[in-house]
């Protein structure tokens, strides 16, 4: 990974952790992904080799580096979805900081609407964002989803309350496998068996 991604990466998970030890409100941080979590994801969208990757809930960035670092080795690149517009620019600083800025795409407002007319196929869904809308993130991108895509969910354990239903929901649908990961907060990882 080139150094300066490490840079911004480093300096985000600082603050994070820096937010978080605190106490501050989930609204007054940066809600980055666990390090752990991230890691994971990148190693995923190497090992699936996803060059169309969609990602709900950007904040300032951090999840979306580490998907546009391994869209670039895969030759794709990343559309990011968020509704806050500080968040947004936060995020493109970030994007540019770390020379990323040609592999990710931002989509402005609500993903459910602003994902609604895209055509392109995705080989990876990153679910990060409003808890009670999970299920309508994912079913606006699922028709796009490719044979053997990735739909990974983030909080699946930090927040198994709220997303009890997204979690059964994926777990019982007739054309996904899917698995609970106890990394970070908990990744609820699904793939797509048939296109």
């Amino acid at each position: 990974m080139d150094p300066e991604v490490i840079e911004v990466l480093t300096r985000l998970e600082m603050r994070d952790e820096q937010e978080r030890a605190q106490g501050l409100p989930g609204a007054g941080r940066i809600q980055a992904l666990h390090p752990d979590s991230a890691r994971f994801l990148y190693v995923l969208a190497l090992a699936r080799g996803a060059k169309g990757i969609v990602e709900i809930g950007t904040s300032h960035g951090y999840s979306t580096l580490w998907l546009a670092a391994a869209a670039r080795v895969n030759g794709g690149k990343v559309v990011t979805c968020e509704v806050n517009p500080e968040r947004i620019a936060a995020a493109r600083g970030n994007f540019a900081a770390a020379g990323l800025a040609d592999v990710i795409e931002i989509l402005e407002g609500d993903a459910r609407e602003t994902l609604r007319g895209r055509s392109e196929p995705v080989d990876l869904l990153f679910i990060d964002s409003e808890k009670s809308y999970y299920e309508s993130f994912f079913d606006v991108v699922y028709r796009r989803l490719v044979k053997g895509g990735l739909v990974v969910a983030d909080n699946a354990l930090s927040h198994q309350d709220e997303l009890e239903d997204y979690v059964a929901y994926v777990e019982n649908h007739p054309n996904l496998e899917s698995v609970l990961v106890p990394i970070g907060r908990g990744l609820e990882v699904s793939v797509k068996l048939e296109g």
